[in-house]
């Protein structure tokens, strides 16, 4: 499948260029001195190749240039005619006013002219854009990139000064969204993409079930996280629910009232007599800690007792006094210590009365209303009353269910995570076996497009290069095409501008040579192809290039002329008349792609 014509209806403003089999070369010509140190001519090299996608059905964007500059072209209708796989031709007609409606014509012979052509000359005329598109995906017949349609890996026949930052990315892909492109060059490359979408769809049910995981988990707030206890609490909050709901019903409340006096009996008297008994015993310890502390005090005096002693006449003086002294210190530092003790354990069981008298307090009153539910004469207080308690239980049994509901979907996300997991792993170990397979055998078509890659890139700079694909640490493949120094390690200098796009032309160029043997594309649009590079691989380059067209492709080449490779030796012109399709330059509008002022 090759190109063979664009035209349009006003060929005096975007004249016809018919395509040839082999080499296509659009040339621009910098005739003007003051224009050859400029980085942009506008001239229209690079616009070709968007022309060209414009007529393979390019989605309608109003960034696009026809749509932008609409006051300017919005008149054009363009035409692109196409060779089939069978040699018959089809050509496309794509108005810029009426952009989504596109009609077909499929003829015998190549370089037709269908501008005037009646709208019942056409085979299919005004077909809707969607219905259009399958259509010419059918006519294509592009079976080598099934299960995708045409459009798909165009970009890859139509490289333009964007889309030469990365080997395998192109811009139209954008940032991300790997499983937009990265199943469809595991294909081209001979791998099972099969197994890489299923991947990046478990992927996208796992990270989806995770977050809804979170999300539930943040519901239930930590609270519970065992169904059997939810299960548990809910059912003895029914069964009391469903015992206040009878007693409603019977509008009875003795049973209630039995209850009650139960409560009252049992609970709250019997805790009542227990903290009077504990009350009364800590009041009978902080009488005897009075009293021990009274008892403490040393109530002899000997200065009183020596004055004593002399009225009665009686020596208590010197050593004897001095001995009751000591004696008296002695004790009374004893005595100190023993209050310090007394005086915490006073205010230890001083607490403890006041804790419980507060609990006494409390029982009381509680005890006074359920007294009060008992001697109550209006049925209807107590009615009211049960009912209030009846709401809150089914609150609370509402709450419970839906928190078991939340919490047996958790965990049937979890068991869905579960699996999600193991069938990932699975399929990641498929994809490590498929790529292994792959590339290991020579015979396989990564080994083919592996070698041609590092032949064209051998040839034109000297140095070897790798082709290599793995699976990254998310069991997707990564894809990577480095240049090799002479001991076959991977070096820099694909990093710049200049190899990055000759690794870019050399991977088109060995998938288009690759799928030869299958109903595949045969033309490559690259633009600004010798930019950068200096005379010695241009001169490379051009001759794989005229070797791959002579393979049977269609490379359609964009360059100003500056950049065209040296003369041969024998001073001929490095294109022959035929090879050049296009020919541009900067001496006036005429010199455009499009006949008129640059936009």
């Amino acid at each position: 499948m090759k190109l063979s014509k664009l035209y349009s209806n006003k060929p005096d403003l975007f004249g016809p260029i018919d395509f040839r089999s082999g080499l296509n070369v659009v040339l621009a010509e910098i005739r003007l001195p003051d224009n050859r140190d400029k980085d942009t001519h506008n001239l229209g090299k690079t616009t070709l190749g968007r022309v060209i996608d414009y007529g393979f059905l390019v989605s309608r964007d109003p960034k696009f240039f026809l749509f932008k500059h609409d006051d300017l072209f919005k008149d054009f209708v363009f035409y692109l005619e196409i060779e089939l796989p069978d040699a018959s031709y089809v050509t496309v007609r794509r108005g810029v006013e009426e952009a989504t409606k596109i009609s077909f014509k499929k003829h015998e012979a190549s370089h037709q002219d269908f501008t005037e052509l009646s709208e019942e000359g056409w085979d299919h005329f005004g077909l809707p854009f969607e219905r259009a598109r399958e259509m010419l995906d059918s006519l294509l017949d592009w079976r080598g990139v099934a299960p995708w349609d045409f459009r798909k890996g165009l970009g890859y026949q139509l490289r333009g000064q964007d889309d030469f930052q990365d080997v395998f990315q192109l811009r139209r892909f954008g940032i991300g969204a790997h499983k937009d492109w990265k199943p469809y060059v595991a294909h081209l490359l001979g791998f099972d993409h099969a197994l890489m979408e299923s991947h990046y769809d478990k992927q996208e049910k796992l990270d989806e079930a995770k977050t809804i995981a979170e999300t539930l988990k943040a519901e239930l707030g930590g609270s519970v996280d065992d169904v059997s206890k939810i299960e548990g609490m809910l059912q003895l909050k029914s069964k009391e629910a469903e015992k206040k709901q009878k007693l409603l019903d019977a509008f009875d409340f003795r049973q209630q009232d039995k209850e009650r006096t139960k409560q009252v009996v049992e609970d709250i008297d019997a805790r009542i007599a227990t903290l009077n008994a504990q009350r009364y015993s800590l009041s009978q310890n902080r009488k005897k800690i009075a009293s021990s502390l009274e008892e403490d005090q040393i109530l002899f005096n000997p200065s009183e007792a020596q004055r004593l002693f002399q009225e009665a006449g009686v020596l208590f003086a010197g050593q004897i006094k001095k001995d009751f002294d000591q004696l008296i210190a002695f004790n009374r530092a004893i005595t100190d210590e023993r209050r310090g003790y007394l005086i915490e354990e006073r205010a230890e069981v001083e607490a403890e009365i006041k804790v419980i008298t507060t609990e006494l307090n409390t029982l009381g009153k509680r005890r006074s209303d359920l007294l009060g539910f008992l001697s109550a004469t209006d049925v209807f207080a107590k009615y009211k009353q049960v009912t209030d308690d009846l709401v809150i239980l089914r609150t609370d049994i509402e709450s419970l269910e839906r928190q078991r509901g939340v919490l047996r979907r958790l965990q049937d996300l979890r068991t869905s995570i579960r699996t999600l997991s193991e069938e990932r792993t699975h399929l990641q170990s498929q994809i490590e076996a498929n790529v292994e397979a792959q590339s290991g055998d020579s015979s396989s078509l990564f080994s083919s497009i592996r070698l041609y890659f590092s032949e064209i890139v051998e040839e034109v700079t000297s140095h070897k290069a790798l082709l290599s694909v793995f699976v990254n640490k998310e069991g997707h493949l990564e894809f990577k095409g480095e240049v090799l120094d002479d001991a076959g390690k991977a070096t820099s200098a694909d990093l710049g501008h200049t190899y990055r796009k000759l690794l870019c032309i050399a991977f088109d160029l060995a998938v288009l040579r690759a799928h030869l043997d299958q109903n595949f594309p045969r033309f490559v649009f690259h633009d600004g192809v010798f930019e950068s590079l200096d005379d010695r691989k241009k001169a490379n380059l051009l001759a794989v290039i005229r070797q791959y067209a002579d393979l049977g492709l269609q490379p359609i080449i964009t360059l100003i002329d500056s950049d065209a490779p040296p003369l041969a030796e024998d001073g001929k012109p490095v294109f022959s008349a035929e090879e050049i399709v296009v020919t541009l330059h900067d001496e006036g509008d005429e010199g455009r792609l499009f006949r008129m002022r640059a936009w």
